[in-house]
């Protein structure tokens, strides 16, 4: 077993969860796959072809792995120490947890240094001005990941365990296109032209879903069987 395969085997367990029914909750785990597929594939595009010698995939694919830990033990109730940690649940508190699972996790089979690496990578996704260059990889993953039909998952996945259902996803939909959060998040959330013209095509496969999403809501395509006149063959 390779080392990287040690790595994927320690990030599926931290990764997921135990439900108080007995089940486990893969979804950190299946968000975490389909991360690395993504900064797999982001490395071999043309646009990284000056930095491709300096990646350290290693590095880079443990990251993308164990990002999203600090999340993933947050919603654990049984790993949940105290009352703030769950409820502070920002940025700088979810990296911080992040990176002790790593060193916690990797230090039998991974170098200090290394792990530092990691961790920095994991830390420096979230700044928009880093030039470590696994960490704007990283970074163009994660936000690709929220873009198509993962992302639209991904968003009806916060809002069930709340009680909320698919009017409530239409509602912070319509709000998102109406103030351009998504254009946004186009200009300022990809280093790489090429992702970033990749997620415009993925938002654009979002957007025609939501709207299919709307119409079956509001019952749209049966009213319009009712308007329009009936056709004699």
């Amino acid at each position: 077993m390779s080392e990287l395969d040690i790595v994927r085997d320690l990030a599926k367990q931290a990764l997921t969860i135990s439900t108080t029914s007995g089940d486990t909750d893969d979804f950190f785990w299946d968000s975490a796959q389909r991360l690395v597929h993504n900064v797999r594939h982001i490395c071999l595009l043309p646009d990284l072809s000056s930095h491709k010698a300096n990646i350290d995939r290693f590095a880079l694919y443990t990251a993308a792995y164990f990002c999203d830990a600090g999340i993933a033990r947050s919603f654990n109730p049984e790993n949940i120490k105290s009352k703030s940690i769950a409820a502070s649940f920002n940025t700088e508190d979810l990296l911080d947890i992040c990176t002790q699972i790593v060193k916690k996790e990797l230090s039998k089979i991974v170098e200090k240094p290394k792990i530092e690496k990691i961790n920095r990578i994991i830390v420096e996704s979230h700044n928009n001005n880093t030039n470590i260059i696994e960490a704007m990889i990283l970074s163009d993953a994660r936000s690709l990941d929220d873009m198509g039909a993962a992302g639209i998952l991904n968003e009806f996945r916060r809002f069930v365990p709340v009680g909320k259902g698919i009017s409530s996803a239409l509602k912070t939909w319509k709000s998102k296109i109406d103030y351009r959060y998504w254009q946004a998040r186009l200009k300022k959330s990809f280093r790489f032209e090429q992702v970033r013209k990749l997620a415009e095509h993925r938002l654009i496969t979002a957007e025609n879903f939501m709207n299919q999403l709307k119409l079956e809501t509001e019952a749209l395509d049966l009213q319009k069987l009712i308007t329009e006149p009936i056709r004699k063959d």
